[in-house]
């Protein structure tokens, strides 16, 4: 399984970051998922956008082609803790939403992505490029991936009327598969972080996130491509993204169950 899902996986991944520092370029402004509201006081605006832009597409890039790709995904996962840390925590603290679970997606999203970076990263096995902390952090993506999907999960309970509206019509039966998807992606995020059963996890949540980009994002994102910096197709490649983050947790949790 490993010979073509962890690349596979590797290659998800670094699309969906790649794609999402072009979108920098093509708007002019940061995706929500990254950037919330840039601060008023900061001056050089765009330039800033540009420079956010291109280094998580380079970073997309160099994980893609393992061109420093360990050490390069490893950063680039710090880097995008560092932007919860300083823009989506003060930004949703200070906001009027900050009480409602809905309000924080973005903020957990840019932690997943995170946390994909450093699933990258050990997906890249070379040793003795990063500082023994950082190294020792790089477990930490397993379980920001899972925080992700367990509170997804339960947005799903919270805001089942809201869901079921996204679901395609061709599909039929929104409230079923509402609840379908929030107790599998529950059951996923949980899957992943017990040792026994996190490759099955990993692997059938790799699948149904994927499945979901065609069946759901993409044609939402062909709909209605320009809104709120085109949230819409930042949501079609967050969920690519997502699927190879699960792939990749597939092959290293089976190796990991084979090793001990």
């Amino acid at each position: 399984m490993s010979k073509w899902v962890l690349p596979v996986g590797r290659s998800l991944y670094a699309f969906g970051l790649a794609s999402i520092g072009l979108m920098h370029f093509y708007f002019k402004d940061f995706p929500g998922v990254i950037i919330p509201v840039f601060p008023a006081w900061l001056p050089l605006r765009l330039l800033c956008v540009y420079v956010v832009g291109a280094a998580l597409t380079a970073a997309g890039i160099a994980i893609l082609f393992d061109l420093k790709g360990k050490k390069v995904a490893a950063w680039t996962g710090v880097a995008l803790v560092v932007l919860v840390l300083i823009a989506h925590i003060p930004n949703q603290l200070s906001g009027a939403y900050r009480a409602v679970l809905g309000a924080w997606t973005n903020t957990i999203k840019e932690l997943a992505l995170a946390g994909g970076a450093w699933i990258a990263a050990m997906s890249l096995s070379k040793e003795g490029e990063l500082p023994r902390w950082l190294e020792r952090a790089l477990p930490l993506g397993r379980y920001f991936f899972a925080f992700l999907l367990i509170v997804f999960g339960i947005d799903h309970f919270l805001y089942a009327k809201f869901v079921a509206m996204l679901v395609p019509g061709w599909v039929g039966a929104p409230m079923f598969w509402t609840y379908f998807a929030a107790v599998a992606l529950i059951a996923g995020g949980l899957g992943i972080v017990v040792k026994r059963v996190a490759w099955l996890a990993s692997l059938l949540v790799g699948v149904m996130i994927f499945l979901w980009v065609p069946m759901l994002h993409i044609p939402r994102a062909i709909a209605d491509p320009y809104t709120n910096v085109g949230n819409e197709w930042a949501s079609v490649f967050e969920a690519t993204a997502f699927s190879g983050m699960a792939l990749m947790l597939a092959v290293l949790s089976k190796s990991e169950s084979h090793s001990s």
